[in-house]
């Protein structure tokens, strides 16, 4: 079974979105074992939706656009849905009520004909409740293809997913089973990961595929495999990750199914009953974005400090200025320091600190771009160690990101 995703819209085409719903729904549908024949975007024009449409219906079983029904002039999909299946708009009595209702609960502003406008829909489709906003969804069939028109606001779609799509799918087909486990490396990069493995990797079943998925700082091996029941696949998939494991031991942090590795920080140090702090200077705030983006977080993450600024540093940190003067900013002397004032600040049992220069030009002591220190203070003591992250800024952000959360990982584990 496969289906194509259709993203409509031309903010996405002049990249001033990003299209996160295709990634989204690529991940849920393939967890039902609906696999994705190809990804589009495209423009808000009928004639160029129809000529998707016809094009997509070669190649899948499943069309799902997202995007395009808005109120504005510029959201033609539903016309264009009407034009290819022969059908007309329709007042839904239903789906005016919810709109009106919302502009009542929850919009300031008048309610105008506009508006009251998305409550005319095709004829022929099944109608989708999109409960947090005014454009539904909409369910066709067609010559035994089933094409689906959704919202491209991203939390409408999502929940419109889970609670109406992905049940009618699973209803109306009889769908495979896919099974993914990725394993999740810190420290070394694919080429030297391939060779390690690479007699373990030659002897997988043909029924597991194998591929290498590199980023800043870390290489994640997704396993992937395909049959008729999920249990069987699951357990050939975890005994070869058990037989790969001795091979990438050092640099092995679990699987990304199971958990994320701030996720497996943050448990581990809840289960010690222990806390955490921050001070970032090169990384922003990332490192605390990352940990709270977890629901609980306040249980073991005390604060952080983006000292971006060396007088910051100073005041908030208590960085001695003479341990800048003669270091300079971007020093291990300097990183240590970051880390026992936050330590000292936030009162915690652990803190991470960054420091580095992340471009574009040198740093006031001639440090090379990419020069990054990151800095552990702990119960036991604090230390700091030297880091050459690259240089592309973004690169060197993220790759200290990464190679934080490894550092606190081991002193944890």
């Amino acid at each position: 079974m496969k289906a194509e995703l259709v993203s409509i819209g031309d903010e996405i085409l002049i990249g001033q979105i990003l299209n996160t719903n295709s990634v989204f729904l690529a991940k849920e549908l393939n967890n039902i074992g609906v696999e994705i024949a190809q990804i589009t975007s495209i423009s808000d024009q009928k004639e160029i939706i129809k000529k998707a449409l016809d094009e997509a219906r070669n190649r899948a079983d499943i069309i799902i656009m997202t995007g395009g029904l808005g109120p504005t002039s510029d959201d033609v999909t539903k016309h264009a849905l009407c034009e290819y299946f022969d059908d007309h708009l329709v007042k839904n009595d239903n789906v005016l009520e919810h709109i009106e209702n919302i502009f009542r609960k929850y919009v300031s502003t008048p309610i105008s004909d506009m508006n009251r406008e998305q409550a005319n829909l095709p004829s022929k489709a099944k109608i989708l409740h999109n409960q947090f906003g005014t454009a539904a969804g909409m369910w066709f069939i067609n010559q035994a293809k089933v094409f689906i028109s959704l919202p491209g606001v991203p939390y409408e779609m999502e929940a419109l997913v889970k609670k109406e799509v992905l049940p009618k799918i699973q209803e109306q087909f009889v769908l495979p089973a896919l099974y993914h486990k990725t394993i999740l490396t810190y420290g070394l990069g694919e080429s030297v990961i391939a060779g390690r493995i690479a007699d373990w990797e030659k002897n997988l079943p043909e029924s597991i595929k194998l591929a290498y998925l590199p980023s800043l700082g870390r290489v994640r091996l997704r396993l992937s495999s395909k049959g008729a029941v999920l249990d069987t696949l699951k357990k050939q998939v975890d005994e070869q990750i058990e037989k790969v494991i001795p091979s990438i031991q050092d640099i092995y942090f679990g699987t990304e199914e199971d958990q994320s590795i701030e996720f497996l920080i943050a448990d581990k140090l809840k289960r010690l009953g222990n806390t955490l702090s921050c001070a970032e200077s090169c990384t922003g705030g990332a490192i605390a974005t990352k940990f709270t983006s977890h629901p609980g977080a306040s249980s073991f993450f005390l604060g952080s400090a983006v000292t971006y600024a060396v007088d910051s540093k100073t005041s908030i940190l208590g960085v001695e200025r003479s341990i800048i003067d003669q270091y300079g900013e971007v020093s291990g002397p300097v990183a240590s320091a970051m880390a026992l004032g936050a330590q000292k600040k936030y009162k915690s049992d652990f803190a991470l600190a960054t420091t580095g220069n992340a471009g574009p030009t040198k740093g006031d002591m001639g440090q090379e771009v990419g020069t990054v220190f990151i800095g552990l203070a702990s119960p036991e003591g604090v230390e700091s160690l030297q880091f050459n992250m690259g240089n592309n800024r973004t690169r060197v952000i993220n790759k200290t990101v990464n190679q934080a959360f490894e550092i606190l990982y081991r002193a944890l584990f």
